[in-house]
């Protein structure tokens, strides 16, 4: 290198060996010395939260994040297809359990762009020709080793049996990854400016977690305090005294708040119903 030439900037993974050289002993060690060096700004808020949500998954299973059974979307084996696109318009997923007798019988797993064959050809459409295999996975399996598996596999979809040999739900590639990098755009994701709370029936609604206390208040007659949060993600958090996780449900105040959407670190979306 000539003198000329500038002496090329460390990298992140440069710095961050520097500043680890003193070998952690342990998990909360490594930690401290991440939120150290974001302190010292050689991580951006960003990063930090990544490492801290890579290191989280090796202690997360599958139950963790999993969609209950009772609020899987499914199809059925023998749903016609004009029904079934009808389902796909109103749940907007790109991947659906097919089930057989009930939920326990997952026959496969229907990927929404395969019925555009039916849309071509409708009496050549044959549903069971187009099932993928389903993957089936135990709710006890760790996290950091369904990644490696979906990764390994290239499959994003798996049904989650319990030890009874019953389907407790499903997890997608994007439920796990979601605890390491946060909420990723999904169907359940609004514009900035669209409204907090949408009705989906007369008695229940979808709202953000980021909804305000006094709006939430001012919508349906409530008297919740936002004295210790602002928001009504923040309100379930602390009703749970932790982050709750999708599907978990809490009654307050005349209604039955259910997470729809929760990482590890807050609560995105939630269903609204009266009591």
């Amino acid at each position: 290198m000539s003198e000329a030439e500038p002496r090329p900037k460390p990298s992140l993974f440069e710095r961050l060996s520097t500043m680890l050289s003193g070998a952690p002993e342990d998990r909360e060690d490594l930690l401290d010395m991440l939120r150290d060096a974001h302190e010292r700004k050689l991580l951006d808020a960003d990063a930090l939260s990544i490492f801290e949500g890579a290191l989280e998954v090796a202690d997360m299973t599958v139950s963790d994040v999993m969609v209950p059974r009772s609020q899987m979307d499914v199809i059925e084996l023998d749903d016609d297809p004009a029904a079934i696109i009808t389902e796909m318009v109103e749940t907007r997923h790109s991947r659906y359990p097919v089930i057989g007798a009930d939920r326990d019988e997952v026959v496969g797993v229907l990927l929404a762009k395969d019925l555009l064959a039916y849309l071509v050809n409708a009496e050549a459409f044959s549903l069971k020709a187009v099932l993928r295999a389903p993957v089936f996975v135990p709710e006890t399996k760790r996290l950091n080793v369904l990644l490696r598996e979906f990764r390994s596999q290239r499959n994003h979809m798996a049904i989650v049996i319990d030890e009874h040999g019953s389907v407790a739900g499903l997890v997608t590639i994007e439920d796990v990854l979601e605890q390491i990098v946060g909420e990723i755009i999904d169907e359940y994701d609004y514009d900035e400016e669209a409204d907090n709370i949408i009705a989906e029936t007369a008695t229940r609604w979808r709202v953000k977690a980021s909804t305000e206390i006094g709006a939430f208040n001012e919508k349906f007659g409530t008297e919740f305090s936002d004295d210790d949060s602002g928001t009504v993600g923040g309100l379930l958090t602390q009703e749970f005294a932790r982050v709750p996780h999708r599907g978990e449900s809490v009654l307050l105040g005349g209604f039955k708040f259910t997470v729809l959407r929760a990482d590890g670190r807050r609560v995105w979306l939630m269903t609204v119903e009266r009591a």
